[in-house]
């Protein structure tokens, strides 16, 4: 069946009936959130357990189990490793995996896959595992489903997912299992992602390397949803929370449309006192916010807020009195962890608050203006963040859809090429976030605006802003280069993209060539 944007769905999957995208904001959900599990505890029982192994056996983990993790170290987590080679070495299999993101790190996982201790995953896959299931590697049991932050949140509360196991890697846990992302030998930043996770699951175990005295805050994990705390000698490596995506860019071409979307922000109309805005972590959305932070300083204005992912650049805006408050879901550099705990005005919050659609508000709904990447957009104005031109799933959803949906103002910030490859396409390879919610795209070669904003358009070009239409760049970025080749998919659907709501916006097939 195709759905509002045209896209082929089909309308069932391994035994699950989809529904198909109607619209960013066509779902009203109704009924009840799915109940969570009864749990009590004696005074003076011991919570604390000598290993991941007397864990798994306390928690009943069985073959078929669904276990989650978050991915508040990213590329230096060394939980996710741990638990499932431990699952692997016990003779437990079929598990589905329910991470909040897996990253290069995660490689040891593909061999988990191949011998089948690993046979579902639930989460974004950034680098080798996603590129394993793209290229033809064993196929899982069922397509892996990607879903934003507050996507994910959703599909837990409303009982899409059900949980068994959830392992919570915490820098700092007391022994009652009250623990914090923000203390400890390792900080890592907010662990609030899998807060829904220790809520919801049949058993949650907190795995920490800093067991500390009774009590542990902020309460990111409370001590009621925790049935047992593992104390390890590591569990992550802060200094590789980021990465080259999380870099300011040098680039004069990406610092010319960081410019841009600044300039951009500046017309617009909304950067006036009160101004709040939330940057993605690309090199060039890093950038317009620095350049955002000076138009303020210039201005004179005091934002409301800014939201992240915290940075060192979100923090000196804070530390600068250009916003009052940053509300901070993950950290991306360590100079955000440090102003955690020491700035009071630096807020943690969690995938609820934050963007769940099955709520009555979402801070996302509270944003001005938003600077977002992509890896394709079309000229329908849709997105893709979660494959490449050549069909390969490459990158999660994070908050992209989240953000798009709920600010004012949406600007994705590309360059028309990377290397010798178009990013402004006829149809984009995969739709992440839709069009209906995207309203500027800055390049270098120009501003375009989607037809539904008039008034952004009107404004721009009152500024003195290079405004252009979409296909007009798309044009004289093609005529630099030749036409790319494009992947032939087979039949085969290796991942479901679900919008915020829980609909399917898009399948991804499996590259079976190319042509």
């Amino acid at each position: 069946m195709k759905h509002a944007l045209g896209r082929d769905i089909p309308a069932q999957l391994d035994g699950r009936i989809l529904k198909p995208f109607t619209g960013a904001f066509a779902t009203v959900p109704t009924g009840t959130k799915a109940a969570r599990h009864q749990k009590t505890v004696e005074p003076g029982e011991n919570k604390v357990l000598s290993s991941i192994e007397e864990a798994i056996e306390a928690t009943g983990l069985a073959d078929g189990a669904t276990i989650s993790f978050h991915h508040s170290f990213r590329d230096g987590d060394r939980v996710v490793n741990r638990v499932v080679d431990a699952c692997a070495q016990m003779g437990i299999g079929d598990l589905r995996l329910f991470p909040t993101a897996l990253f290069p790190a995660h490689a040891p996982l593909i061999e988990h896959i191949k011998s089948g201790v690993v046979t579902r995953i639930d989460g974004s896959m950034n680098g080798p595992v996603g590129a394993f299931i793209s290229q033809g590697g064993k196929k899982l049991k069922t397509p892996a489903v990607l879903r934003s932050h507050g996507g994910r949140w959703r599909a837990v509360e409303a009982g899409d997912v059900a949980i068994d196991v959830a392992f919570v890697a915490a820098p700092q846990a007391d022994p009652y299992g009250n623990a914090t992302g923000i203390r400890g030998k390792t900080p890592c930043g907010p662990i609030s992602f899998c807060a829904v996770d220790a809520m919801y699951a049949k058993k949650t175990v907190v795995v920490t390397n800093d067991l500390a005295p009774y009590p542990v805050y902020p309460f990111e994990i409370q001590q009621g949803w925790t049935d047992y705390v593992v104390v390890v000698d590591e569990i992550g490596d802060p200094e590789s929370i980021a990465s080259g995506t999380l870099q300011i860019t040098r680039s004069p071409t990406r610092l010319r449309i960081a410019r841009l979307a600044a300039d951009a922000v500046k017309a617009s109309g909304y950067l006036v006192d009160g101004f709040s805005f939330q940057g993605g972590a690309g090199g060039i959305s890093l950038a317009a916010t620095k350049f955002v932070g000076e138009e303020m300083a210039r201005a004179g204005i005091a934002g409301s807020f800014a939201m992240g992912g915290g940075t060192s650049l979100l923090v000196d805006i804070l530390r600068q009195g250009l916003v009052r408050t940053i509300l901070d879901g993950q950290a991306f550099d360590t100079d955000a962890i440090t102003s955690l705990r020491e700035d009071k005005d630096h807020v943690i919050m969690d995938p609820g608050q934050y963007a769940n659609y099955d709520s009555r508000g979402c801070s996302t709904y509270m944003l001005d203006a938003a600077f977002l990447g992509a890896t394709e957009v079309d000229l329908d104005f849709n997105v893709n963040v979660n494959t490449h031109s050549d069909g390969q799933l490459l990158h999660g959803i994070g908050g992209h859809q989240d953000v798009a949906a709920g600010a004012k103002m949406t600007a994705i910030t590309i360059p028309t090429l990377r290397g010798r490859l178009p990013v402004i396409v006829d149809r984009v390879t995969t739709v992440t976030t839709p069009g209906e919610v995207i309203d500027v795209v800055v390049t270098e070669r120009g501003i375009a605006v989607n037809p539904k904003r008039e008034d952004l358009k009107d404004r721009f070009q009152t500024a003195g802003l290079p405004v252009r239409r979409l296909e007009d760049i798309k044009a004289e970025a093609d005529r630099l280069t030749q036409p790319p080749g494009k992947p032939v998919f087979g039949d085969e659907i290796i991942a479901l993209i679900e919008w915020r709501d829980g609909t399917v916006i898009d399948t991804v097939r499996r590259v079976v060539g190319w042509e």
